[in-house]
């Protein structure tokens, strides 16, 4: 629904200069930063009621924020570097009659950027998100000063899914926590780098296994919305990356771009897991310091193990739930998952809590599983 247009006696004009940037447009502006609230808000990343990701941002750093307020309070400080904000269409640019800057190579321009202002509203509300900058804004707000100007880089979004690319973008080269900006991908349509772009579908697989209704993974993925989960994203992530380009799921995915059929992907990872948890019951859905198949390490063998069944049966045609736990029977007996010792073909012997999410006990527990399975799949 389109938003309500404001009078004129609800926008703030302002001076701006437009930079175009091939089809894109940026504008630049001075504004007093205790002024920022009333335009912008923070886009905190949440899940909805219907499990969507909402919002792009992390929470304030409490301890930046104060250094940051400090720093303000003190004599003569400066922020030279810009704040960066995402509005929505509500917000115009007009420019000056024969505005353009001569000698700029004739893509810049001098105008009025038009912000609609309304008090009343809920913060979601708001015309302009903070992309970049939101430890300085709340450091300003909280600031004992009158005011205090920054200079603003903005643009204005088509959706709030170019807001989100943008704001990987900007931070995916700063130390932002990775499980926040893997858990944005699966939402994002932007155009992204190749390095991102490869992420996407992983993530996206891992969305709909921590949030499709009746999957046996839903809602034990650990992310940054859902911090109850008992599996860590990022062995989820290995895992999937690691069929996606060599194994089983390799088939149903696009090598060039990254992209693959989520439905044919997650129809095969999905009976999987089922099957995991019907044959590991009593391993199933514990933290992984009480069982080691909710680990790093149970999780990547497992998948292995997945490709394994998949690309050595005789047939083409999809596994289901009972193929998978037929297959999974057959290494049960030398699993040690939260009790008792393994004994590895190597001869060697290790307590099932002192196998630990590293490349040695990752590759020690994968080579037992498959040759198990290898030997008791030709008997």
């Amino acid at each position: 629904m389109t938003p309500p247009q404001p009078g004129p006696d609800q926008v703030l004009r302002l001076p701006a200069i437009e930079i175009r940037q091939g089809k894109q447009r940026i504008y630049m502006f001075g504004i007093d930063g205790k002024e920022l609230p009333r335009i912008a808000t923070i886009s905190r990343v949440h899940r909805t009621e219907v499990g969507d990701i909402g919002g792009y941002q992390r929470p304030e750093v409490l301890a930046h924020v104060g250094e940051i307020r400090r720093y303000l309070e003190s004599e003569d400080p400066l922020l030279p570097n810009s704040l960066v904000i995402a509005f929505d269409r509500r917000v115009k640019f007009e420019a000056l009659a024969g505005a353009e800057l001569n000698g700029h190579g004739g893509f810049t321009k001098t105008g009025t950027l038009i912000i609609p202002v309304d008090d009343s509203v809920p913060d979601e509300s708001k015309p302009g998100w903070i992309v970049d900058g939101q430890q300085r804004t709340a450091a300003i707000r909280e600031a004992r000063i009158d005011s205090f100007p920054v200079s603003v880089v903005c643009f204005i979004a088509k959706n709030i899914e170019e807001q989100r690319a943008q704001f990987i973008l900007v931070n995916e080269t700063k130390p932002l926590p990775r499980p926040l900006i893997d858990e944005l991908l699966p939402s994002t349509n932007g155009t992204l780098p190749k390095r991102l772009a490869l992420r996407v579908l992983p993530n996206r697989l891992i969305e709909r296994l921590n949030t499709d209704e009746y999957s046996p993974l839903e809602g034990l993925i650990r992310t940054q919305t859902m911090p109850d989960g008992v599996i860590a994203a990022n062995s989820m992530v290995q895992a999937l990356r690691n069929s996606l380009s060599d194994g089983a799921l390799y088939q149903y995915r696009d090598p060039e771009t990254g992209y693959g059929d989520i439905e044919q992907l997650l129809g095969l990872v999905k009976p999987f897991w089922a099957a995991v948890e019907e044959v590991f019951p009593e391993s199933w859905g514990k933290p992984a310091r009480r069982s080691r198949l909710m680990h790093g390490t149970g999780v990547r063998s497992l998948s292995y193990l997945m490709d394994e069944i998949v690309m050595t049966r005789p047939t083409r045609a999809k596994p289901t739930v009972s193929t998978f736990v037929e297959a999974l029977e057959l290494i049960k007996p030398v699993c040690r998952w939260d009790r008792g010792s393994w004994n590895f073909h190597t001869g060697e012997r290790r307590k099932w809590n002192d196998i630990q999410n590293l490349g040695k006990d990752r590759e020690l527990v994968t080579k037992h599983l498959l040759t198990e399975y290898r030997m008791q799949s030709q008997r």
